[in-house]
């Protein structure tokens, strides 16, 4: 077997969110009378992505960590410059107008046949898309060539992963359900790892080792990455210093958790979202659980302004509406009942 740490993975998303790409985004979505835009399913599925690859060893590289839009030139120079030993980037398709939804459906994978390493390139969006395929249960569409420059230019194995429809209305909505898009970067790493002959480390919380104050490896960076989600500003060197210690302790006060900056199973797990239905969430929890209740909440066409953790009155107010909807008591409180509700829910139906 291969050792993960000799491999440096590149990770890409297409397009930005600020401002928006023009054109990349789903038609309006009802209910919500707003688009999904492509690069809020992409950077969250590369994050995802990058998440899996830390916890199974690998040193990582982001290869575009801005926000805005960043040309392919640009792109192309970082990742060659870095020495990669191949890069995955992540998308979405649309067909059409893009002003409509339509019945196009389905994961398609790309290499370009014009990259240095063509054979290889292929056998790595081949193990991607069996991954995808087989975890995501999508339909997969095929394996395709491209001559697109992100994949032709780069001097290491590449891959983009279109990972749906925005113009069909239910992989639109797919686009903004957490489950689904940690399901994205699972898929990838996993089909990395096959491609690569290494082990993949399984998302199962006995497998985030104690982590503290002074330390410095991928775990550290890998807890950065999840406390930045969460709205904290750290940069992601894996060295666990006093700024990344005192948003430790931030965290796990807003979690109920034990404050002493020591990341733990409990703190792992918080972080991670291992069990989000584990909590009874209710008007005034403040936790991650919340924030993985208000992703889920907007991807089934619940309006939800603002995705921070905070079980305010239009957290509630989406939570009754889907508990209305669903036969549910209308309490605005998620308890076992409307998880297992949320959980086995695809959302709301096209209206049209």
């Amino acid at each position: 077997m291969a050792i993960a740490s000799d491999f440096l993975i590149g990770a890409n998303d297409e397009h930005g969110l600020n401002p928006p790409t023009a054109g990349k985004r789903t038609p309006i979505m009802p209910y919500i009378g707003r688009s999904f835009y492509e690069n809020e399913f992409n950077k969250q599925a590369k994050i995802d992505f990058i998440l899996a690859c830390l916890r199974c060893g690998y040193n990582v590289y982001d290869v575009h960590p801005e926000i805005q839009d960043t040309s392919i030139s640009t792109r192309v120079v970082r990742a060659n410059r870095a020495g990669l030993s191949l890069l995955v980037t992540f998308a979405y398709n649309a067909f059409g107008t893009g002003t409509s939804f339509n019945s196009a459906q389905g994961i398609e994978v790309y290499y370009s046949p014009y990259n240095p390493y063509p054979e290889q390139s292929r056998q790595l969006s081949e193990e991607i898309f069996e991954q995808l395929v087989n975890n995501t249960g999508r339909r997969g569409r095929f394996v395709g060539t491209t001559s697109i420059g992100l994949l032709s230019n780069v001097n290491f194995p590449s891959s983009l992963i279109e990972a749906g429809f925005m113009t069909n209305f239910e992989e639109a909505k797919l686009m903004l359900n957490p489950s689904f898009v940690l399901n994205v970067g699972e898929s990838a790493c996993i089909g990395v790892c096959n491609f690569l002959g290494v082990p993949y480390v399984a998302r199962e919380i006995q497998n985030y080792p104690l982590t503290r104050q002074g330390d410095r490896n991928n775990f550290v960076e890998m807890l950065q990455y999840l406390l930045n989600q969460y709205g904290y500003d750290l940069q992601t060197d894996g060295i666990f210093g006093r700024n990344t210690y005192r948003a430790v302790l931030d965290f796990q006060a807003n979690n109920s958790l034990s404050q002493d900056g020591i990341v733990g199973p409990n703190t792992w797990s918080a972080l991670l979202n291992i069990d989000p239905t584990a909590y009874v969430l209710r008007r005034g929890s403040r936790r991650s659980a919340v924030l993985y209740l208000q992703r889920l909440l907007l991807s089934f066409l619940y309006p939800i302004t603002d995705l921070d953790g905070i079980f305010g009155p239009e957290t509630e107010s989406a939570v009754r509406s889907f508990q209305s909807e669903n036969r549910l008591t209308v309490d605005g409180i998620v308890g076992a009942n409307t998880w297992r509700a949320l959980q086995s829910s695809s959302g709301r139906a096209n209206p049209n």
